[in-house]
């Protein structure tokens, strides 16, 4: 008999042979983990949605209030319209992650993630490319129904290109807020309940609809200065092409609220997470 013959298979004379696990690189499940997110936006029907929601809000809102809203000389109520419409688009893309965050965190497959070989960065930066998928989807969709009621682009190419560069910045700080509260509420029906409140009060109660002089002057200063209000002031200035960095100014600090709580959000999610 042979040493051949006592040796078992992958086991050699100096001693058992060493396996090797392969590597697995965070590109490979960072691009693994985005295709079935996006995947999952086009297979769930968030697509279609996507145009219905600013479709929707511009016929429900344009058609009944175009003879009656009084707006400057000059100025049609779908050009004035037009910001809102954007900010439904982006709140519908920050709805639809928040929703995603909290359907995961429901199945499990948060949990799934921590016992893998993976950094908890991965899942993060895979959900922020398909909510940042959607939100260009869902800008595109906002333009089309703007210039279906008669919205023109008056700032030119830079005033036009600086508009949708400040809404794509609010629909990121929105989706990235909307993400870490679908991850904190830890439900879809308790984050569904502390979403529809703050975005039905601020929308309404804002001059995304009405100008400021049509609300009562008791309120006045809440409207005035609350983020949609702010987002939708500056949208209209640089889509005129007026556009100063003291316009500008409010907005910029509003969007930096935004990034402190989505950090603080992510924050609390990744503890609890550990």
């Amino acid at each position: 008999m042979t040493t051949s013959d006592v040796v078992p298979s992958g086991v050699t004379s100096a001693g058992p042979t060493t396996l090797i696990e392969p590597r697995v690189r965070p590109l490979q499940q960072w691009w693994a983990l985005s295709g079935r997110g996006i995947s999952k936006v086009f297979r769930g029907g968030e697509v279609i949605f996507a145009f219905i929601s600013p479709a929707f809000l511009a016929i429900c809102f344009y058609l009944p209030l175009r003879s009656i809203v009084e707006i400057a000389p000059g100025v049609n109520y779908g050009q004035f319209l037009m910001p809102i419409i954007v900010l439904q688009s982006v709140n519908f893309a920050a709805t639809s992650a928040a929703m995603r965050a909290a359907f995961d965190g429901v199945q499990g497959i948060n949990t799934r993630f921590r016992v893998m070989p993976m950094s908890p960065v991965i899942p993060m930066l895979a959900r922020t490319a398909t909510n940042g998928v959607l939100l260009l989807i869902s800008l595109v969709c906002a333009a089309v129904a703007c210039l279906l009621i008669d919205w023109r682009p008056g700032g030119g190419f830079w005033g036009t290109a600086a508009l949708f560069g400040l809404a794509l910045l609010i629909g990121s700080l929105f989706s990235w807020v909307a993400d870490g509260l679908g991850l904190v509420a830890g439900s879809p029906e308790a984050t569904s309940q502390a979403l529809a409140l703050p975005t039905l009060i601020l929308g309404m109660m804002s001059t995304g609809f009405v100008p400021l002089t049509q609300f009562p002057e008791w309120i006045q200063p809440f409207v005035r200065n609350q983020p949609i209000s702010q987002f939708a002031d500056s949208m209209r200035a640089l889509d005129a092409g007026t556009a100063t960095w003291h316009q500008l100014v409010p907005s910029m600090w509003w969007c930096a609220g935004l990034a402190v709580t989505a950090l603080a959000l992510l924050a609390i999610s990744t503890r609890r997470t550990r």
